[in-house]
């Protein structure tokens, strides 16, 4: 008997603000927003349930959402505590399924593929999912809202369906499900995709099912035959995980204030390098390109990138490039600076395996960080500085504890953090199968 893929996906509801009540449970109840910018009262990063009720949106000036919303309260961003909130999250995820693939911060797939003949013997696919809910309210104190289908990317639509709460789109009625929802829905599609959907009169699902595959095929290739098959509902698609070598690493900073000193901001700029580049190394990465681009407190910018000749992974070559770039951009400024951004990227595998101090740069340059990198765990960050680091603490009190980044982190590392291990995460399946048996037996036995 064929296996029907069963998909779970399961998204955190307004998780930024959940996790601001969760951290503060008097909130609970009341309009609640998250505000970024550098001092937390620029634009709305996330708002609760009940703000939107009263027209606050994400994107919206802070203001304008104190406006809309007089007694709604406003929330600096606790990224740290919102990445914990996260851990937890998909740890209590794990625990139901042996296939989890994280998909950003608060939302995950789970295959449920072979439940069915497992544990929903005695119980239904909706009590089954809305007990997981439950425990994640009890336990990490986050709302999530799930969907259940035969791919990860209808079991994505179902919950936005469903928000707030559960919804199974059964066998046989995928179609049905998706006939009048917009194409616009699905995730991942672009602007461009959109229109030329729209110039041959697709402009939701059931408009997408009754055009000939082969026009799509040829208009798009094989995205256009799976889209064909997803809108007649044919699209079974099993869950994968997948982890695959980033293509760049990237920093976005806006200082704590408009910075006139250029040498200040370069300082800055080269300390946050220095970060960039040892995160690189630890990943066994080398970079070919890199670029620089300043925003000035009048919200003008200027950038320039550099290409290499060779990969490159030393700390020395790439301040280098990055002091030539920022110099020959500032030459004809004289604006304060408001946000530096750089990137590292056109990526390749570098192999910095130590043999002891080692035969190669590579190999030494593999020993110098894992020693750095042992001192910093054991004794703080501070406890290896670049030059450069040294001079920004010296420079400013407000560095000494630099701002938490947003936590948007690519799926390889969601993985590696939940198992250890950026390697296959069902070398555990037997641990998990015996507790999946367990929870089976106490559910005959209570039925």
């Amino acid at each position: 008997m064929e296996l029907k893929n069963r998909i779970l996906h399961v998204d955190g509801d307004s998780f930024f603000a959940s996790c601001e009540i969760a951290l503060d449970p008097k909130l609970a109840g009341r309009a609640v927003w998250v505000g970024g910018g550098r001092r937390g009262d620029g634009i709305v990063i996330a708002a609760n349930r009940a703000a939107k009720q009263f027209g606050v949106k994400t994107g919206m000036a802070c203001f304008e959402a104190k406006r809309v919303c007089p007694r709604g309260v406003l929330c600096q961003p606790h990224y740290d505590a919102y990445r914990d909130i996260s851990q937890k999250l998909f740890r209590v995820l794990e625990a139901y399924t042996p296939m989890l693939v994280p998909a950003s911060i608060d939302e995950g797939f789970l295959d449920f593929t072979t439940m069915e003949s497992v544990v929903w013997r005695n119980t239904t696919a909706e009590k089954y999912v809305r007990e997981i809910c439950d425990h994640i309210a009890r336990e990490v104190k986050i709302p999530v809202s799930a969907g259940l289908a035969n791919s990860s990317r209808l079991a994505k639509l179902a919950t936005d369906a469903a928000k707030p709460g559960f919804l199974e789109v059964k066998f046989g009625d995928e179609k049905e499900f998706l006939q009048d929802r917009s194409v616009r829905e699905l995730s991942g599609i672009g602007k461009n995709r959109q229109r030329s959907l729209a110039a041959l009169g697709a402009l939701t699902f059931g408009h997408v099912a009754k055009l000939p595959s082969t026009l799509l095929k040829q208009k798009f290739g094989i995205w256009g035959q799976q889209l064909w098959l997803f809108a007649n509902g044919l699209w079974n698609e099993p869950l994968l995980l997948e982890v695959k070598d980033r293509t760049t690493i990237s920093s976005n900073t806006t200082l704590p204030y408009d910075e006139p000193d250029y040498e200040a901001a370069l300082t800055f700029a080269l300390s946050e390098m220095t970060r960039l580049t040892g995160q690189l190394r630890r990943e066994q990465l080398q970079a070919r390109e890199l670029s620089l681009t300043i925003r000035f407190d009048d919200f003008s910018e200027v950038g320039g990138s550099h290409r290499f000749q060779h990969a490159q992974f030393q700390n020395s070559l790439i301040n280098a490039a990055l002091v030539e770039i920022f110099r020959g951009l500032m030459g004809a400024h004289g604006r304060p600076v408001r946000q530096i951004r750089l990137a590292l990227w056109n990526l390749s595998r570098l192999d910095t395996q130590p043999t002891l101090w080692g035969r190669t740069g590579e190999e030494r340059w593999g020993a110098l960080d894992d020693a750095a990198h042992r001192l910093k765990s054991q004794f703080g960050e501070a406890a290896v500085m670049t030059g450069a680091q040294l001079a920004l603490r010296e420079l400013e009190d407000s560095f000494k504890n630099p701002k938490a980044k947003c936590p948007f982190v690519p799926q390889r590392e969601m993985v590696k953090k939940l198992w250890g291990t950026d390697a296959d995460p069902l070398a555990h399946k037997g641990e998990w199968e015996k507790r999946l048996a367990k929870v089976s037996r106490q559910l005959q036995f209570s039925h």
